[in-house]
């Protein structure tokens, strides 16, 4: 059965359905190290709650794993996904963080969009550059 969760938006498939995960069980499932988790953890973007030495991570340090996991691999700040995922508790009806993450994610493809104008311009350039070396 495949049980599935949202949170923030985001789609979450738990086949496990469990409420609870380990340091290991998220390193594992994300492919992260645990060094990676407690510097999240540091940095106060997930909070798991502590039993002696371990840590205990509920389904909402998941939920946002998967948010500072997706917007590092789009190349959002540390700052930005922050802000992004701190507004959905800030809001029951989650608009504001529905409006900020849209926003940034436009200006992001703005600048992802640019860039990849200027990486083929760069490559027309070094292209036309080997071939006027070549026929020489």
């Amino acid at each position: 059965m495949d049980q599935r969760t949202s949170i923030a938006g985001i789609e979450l498939p738990d086949h496990r359905d469990r409420q609870h995960y380990s340091i290991s069980d998220l390193s594992e499932e994300f492919g992260v190290t645990a060094r990676a988790l407690r510097f999240y953890e540091d940095e106060g973007l997930i909070a798991p709650e502590r039993q002696g030495l371990s840590r205990i991570y509920s389904r909402r340090d998941r939920a946002r794993l998967a948010w500072i996991l997706r917007g590092k691999r789009v190349g959002f700040s540390l700052s930005d996904i922050r802000e992004m995922i701190d507004l959905y508790d800030a809001d029951e009806e989650h608009e504001a963080q529905r409006r900020v993450t849209v926003e940034k994610c436009r200006a992001r493809i703005a600048l992802l969009e640019q860039q990849k104008q200027d990486i083929d311009a760069a490559i027309a350039e070094l292209s036309e550059f080997v071939m006027a070396i070549e026929q020489q």
